[in-house]
């Protein structure tokens, strides 16, 4: 039997790890495979149970709802997992009979990636105008804050927004508002922001197929502002459709997805994957699956 990683979750059909990572398997040629495994959250504790004791189990990504689930079954967190309190990948470090769980969180690394010509840049001011609360959110909070953003975060609930700034970086200047707060015209005057990074994030379900757009108006983004969207279903989202014609540069949910993946397929496999066209055909096969599933999304 090979060796293999899976992607946990309830739902689980529609995640697209197992492509990304099999094509990197593929592209390498190696003895390996990669699954989607759907699990409750009543069969976590089962689920742990039988994979450490497989020796051919090189871990597993983790989806809704299962990210901060997951942690009291395992042995010890990452740092970056530790702070963010949610976990995204799980590897197995065995030694003779014994073995350990260790749970990381990928996603602060994936949601970075794209901007790292930017972040490598010394800037005046950073500020992030973000909105969601849930797992996602509380990572890409934390690499913002580490990368010396103010972070002005929005939510349905003002105050778990408030409480999640405090648990990942209390001592920032950073600020919780109404969801609705983005929905109204603005006629704040932004001085020039030559010098200055700024990032509009939608890190809410808003937006995905099933759900309403994010309802944000533009006059909240500053000149220059980069718009990022980590939904991927539908890709070219409203808020990135919008932002484009108001002029803004855009960053899909493939960017975070993708970036994420190539860090937990290292840790499962230990090797990198190849990424030498820029993940260009990786995105089209992607792009492809995406737009059948929205096709055959029934209509009512």
């Amino acid at each position: 039997m090979n060796a293999y990683a899976e992607v946990i979750g309830d739902p689980i059909a529609q995640s697209k790890s197992p492509a990304i990572h099999n094509y990197w398997i593929d592209k390498l040629d190696m003895d390996a495979d990669y699954r989607a495994c759907h699990v409750t959250s009543d069969g976590l504790a089962d689920y742990f149970a039988a994979r450490r004791a497989d020796p051919h189990w090189q871990g597993c990504n983790i989806t809704m709802p299962h990210k901060q689930a997951a942690i009291p079954f395992l042995d010890r967190l990452e740092i970056g997992a530790e702070l963010i309190g949610a976990v995204n990948t799980v590897t197995c470090r065995r030694r003779g009979e014994k073995s350990a769980l260790l749970g990381m969180n990928t996603d602060m690394a994936g949601f970075l990636e794209p901007l790292e010509r930017e972040l490598s840049k010394d800037h005046l001011f950073r500020m992030a105008r973000v909105v969601g609360t849930g797992g996602a959110a509380r990572a890409i909070v934390a690499a913002l804050a580490e990368h010396g953003f103010t972070i002005v975060l929005a939510g349905r609930n003002p105050e778990k927004a408030r409480v999640l700034l405090e648990e990942i970086d209390p001592d920032g200047e950073h600020h919780a508002i109404d969801l609705a707060h983005f929905s109204d015209t603005t006629d704040f005057p932004f001085d020039d922001r030559d010098g200055c990074l700024d990032l509009i994030v939608n890190a809410s379900p808003l937006g995905m197929a099933g759900h309403p757009p994010l309802a944000f108006d533009f006059s909240h983004a500053p000149p220059g502002a980069i718009v990022y969207d980590i939904v991927t279903h539908p890709l070219d989202t409203p808020l990135l459709i919008a932002a484009r014609e108001h002029g803004f540069r855009t960053l899909d949910g493939l960017n975070m997805l993708i970036g994420q993946a190539a860090k937990a397929f290292e840790h499962f496999f230990g090797i990198a994957p190849p990424r030498d066209d820029g993940d260009s055909e990786l995105r089209a096969q992607l792009q492809a699956q995406l737009q059948a599933q929205m096709q055959a999304r029934p209509t009512s």
